[in-house]
């Protein structure tokens, strides 16, 4: 079943950020700009992201001229745009004349005019200048034939502690915790160091200054911020529903922005869309390796509405904001679109059409450099991109299956930066979380990305890797999953604190968890980097890092123990027969090899579905959609994969009767015949 992004327009998005009001002073750039944009193959612009100055240049009057001229020749030329709410980056006189919409930091300190989303979510003032402008948009385009989807705001991000914000999150806090300052008190956990509650007023925001180690605050203080954007979003939303309800929205993600729960923000958007940047070419990662933690994202992105996406940002050559800002090699842009569109976007947008003359991205890479023509070697790529985007409209709204599941979870990223224990620098929640996606990837196996509220039901295996908080009704799903038959997958330092970061009594993991997994955790073993201790599992021995949870057997059965240190000969790999399924427990974190080793032999105990027979060759997966099987080459050489059926090359009609040869960075769309 088809569910497209714009139900009136079946083509693959290809378009870039695009700022017209940078060169209006240059009306012959202009001219080249969208006969370039043609000639590229490209079919969408997002425009009036940053346009706020430009359209209204002083309080109630406004100027769309600029605006008028893109989507008039947008329509002409059949494509659709992208249009911005500019609520990202406030004009000069509004910060002047409403000082109160600057945000305040942490520190208490009132910041000054600058910078992107320098303003207060709660400010009154602010959304009412943010619907204003927001109205006019939607009145003005309402009706405009290339009016593709809205696009609100820009990379929502950041938190304000001014006298509004600290009297909103007090009110936020009543409704929590019932008006009772005594349920509160309990939550927080407050008899610590004395610090009990006994007037509302007493609660400010978390401070370096002031309060920031009560972990209930801290943890309360992060679900408010987040839901007061995402409040703030739907105050935006507003004159956009009311004159466009028919026009979807959505708004551009960053991948694992600590800032924003993601998973509730996009209950009220239509479509999610995503700025991707990954480092490739990097000298710390390989290649395959980048790949698959770019590719969890998308699957998440996918998963948040259970449909496909916006990839609304990415370079066709380098950023400027990195260490180092290196060069796409050739062939690295299309590989990094068709990855995209392999698991479920509809669109790919560059960040930007044209480079910035001046300001800090300047040198941010785009379609046309400051050379202003199209013979550069980024055009050449992006125009042979768009060529052949333009033979897969069949893809267009398809979704993908999967029968596993990866439970990653946005409150967890908030504990594991807050909470004061076992290795305080860096916990690593989310490049574990992506080791434990690797396997899958590499051997061309569809997940899906979930947070803990989601359905497990339908999967297979439901991995879930440091699940250090369990939110309410949690315990019951897993107990539930497992009793019928599913199979789960836990990790060392799961289970240990309720909902309001408060631990667990009577052993790890919670609740009757322990029956699940058939064991209880009594300690965690944190190393030194420098330390290292060993699991053998089925012969093979393997390395241990960072922690060792030491656990007791309470009906599970031990598949690997550890080798050295006092509890040598403890179990450190379990299963637990637990109902229909099984649950299995992985007390210690490795180097990976274990990881790839542990989660192939479930594959195949599993039966689960490769989109691909046979064992894939090093840098190369397979992804599925529909019934469209993407070969995509991270590698630097040339890479021969066997296949054990007949396949057709869908764009070229080639057919590969036993085995299909992928050069470097290159990616084939096969369909079976």
């Amino acid at each position: 079943m088809k569910n497209p992004v714009l139900k009136d327009y079946p083509h693959i998005l290809l378009g870039a950020d695009y700022n017209p009001e940078q060169w209006l002073h240059m009306p012959e750039v202009l001219e080249k700009d969208i006969q370039f944009w043609q000639e590229a193959n490209m079919n969408s612009f997002s425009v009036g992201i940053f346009s706020w100055s430009v359209i209204e240049p002083e309080e109630g009057v406004y100027n769309f001229s600029h605006l008028d001229d893109v989507m008039d020749r947008a329509a002409e030329a059949g494509g659709k745009i992208v249009l911005a709410t500019p609520s990202g980056a406030r004009p000069h006189w509004l910060a002047q004349k409403y000082p109160e919409v600057l945000r305040v930091n942490e520190r208490r300190e009132k910041l000054l005019f600058g910078e992107r989303h320098n303003h207060c979510f709660t400010s009154p003032v602010y959304r009412e200048k943010v619907q204003n402008i927001n109205r006019r948009l939607a009145e003005r385009y309402k009706d405009h034939p290339a009016l593709g989807i809205w696009h609100i705001s820009n990379e929502y991000n950041g938190n304000c502690h001014c006298p509004l914000c600290q009297a909103a999150f007090r009110e936020w806090l009543k409704k929590k915790y019932h008006n009772n300052l005594d349920e509160l008190n309990r939550a927080w956990w407050s008899t610590f160091w004395s610090h009990t509650i006994t007037d509302w007023e007493q609660i400010e925001s978390p401070s370096s200054l002031g309060e920031y180690r009560v972990h209930g605050l801290n943890l309360d203080w992060m679900r408010f911020v987040s839901d007061q954007t995402i409040d703030f979003l739907k105050s935006e939303l507003v004159p956009i529903r009311e004159v466009t309800p028919d026009v979807p929205v959505t708004t551009n993600f960053t991948g694992f922005n600590h800032d924003i729960n993601y998973w509730r923000a996009k209950e009220v958007l239509d479509v999610t869309s995503w700025d991707n940047y990954p480092s490739w070419h990097n000298d710390e990662e390989p290649a395959c390796y980048v790949a698959a933690k770019t590719a969890m994202v998308h699957d998440m992105y996918r998963c948040f509405k259970n449909k496909p996406f916006f990839m609304m940002e990415s370079t066709p050559s380098c950023v400027n904001w990195k260490p180092v800002n290196k060069l796409m090699r050739p062939g690295m842009n299309t590989l990094q679109a068709f990855q995209a569109i392999s698991h479920g976007a509809d669109g790919v947008m560059y960040f930007q059409f044209r480079k910035s003359r001046g300001g800090m991205e300047k040198f941010h890479g785009a379609v046309i450099d400051h050379v202003g023509h199209q013979d550069t070697r980024v055009y050449r790529e992006v125009q042979s991109l768009g060529a052949r985007l333009k033979g897969l409209d069949e893809l267009v709204g398809v979704g993908t299956k999967s029968e596993v599941a990866l439970v990653f979870d946005w409150e967890n990223i908030w504990l594991f930066d807050d909470i004061a224990g076992y290795h305080n620098k860096e916990r690593k929640y989310i490049p574990t979380c992506e080791k434990h996606y690797y396997p899958f990837w590499k051997n061309g196996i569809s997940v899906d990305v979930l947070d803990m509220d989601g359905d497990f039901a339908p999967y297979k295996l439901v991995v879930m890797p440091m699940a250090y908080m369990l939110r309410p009704g949690v315990e019951e799903k897993i107990e539930a999953y497992v009793r019928g038959g599913g199979t789960i997958v836990f990790t060392y330092i799961s289970g240990i604190v309720d909902e309001n970061d408060l631990c667990y009594l009577g052993g790890w993991p919670g609740g009757r968890l322990k029956e699940v997994f058939g064991i209880w955790a009594e300690e965690t073993d944190t190393l030194y980097p420098s330390d290292r201790n060993h699991v053998e599992v089925d012969g093979k021995i393997y390395t241990a890092v960072d922690y060792c949870d030491l656990i007791h057997l309470r009906g599970a059965k031990a598949l690997g123990a550890y080798q050295e240190d006092f509890y040598a000969g403890r179990p450190a790999l379990t299963v637990n027969g637990y109902g229909a399924g099984r649950a299995y427990y992985i007390a210690f974190r490795d180097t990976g090899d274990f990881l790839v080793d542990f989660y192939e032999k479930l594959m195949t105990e599993l039966a689960l579905v490769r989109n691909l027979q046979g064992e894939l060759p090093e840098n190369v997966t397979a992804q599925r959609r529909g019934d469209f099987i993407f070969l995509e080459n991270f590698g630097e050489n040339e890479t021969v994969v066997p296949l054990h059926r007949t396949y057709k090359n869908y764009e070229t009609n080639k057919v590969y009767p036993y085995e299909c040869v992928l050069a470097p960075r290159e990616v084939k769309i096969l369909v079976e015949i």
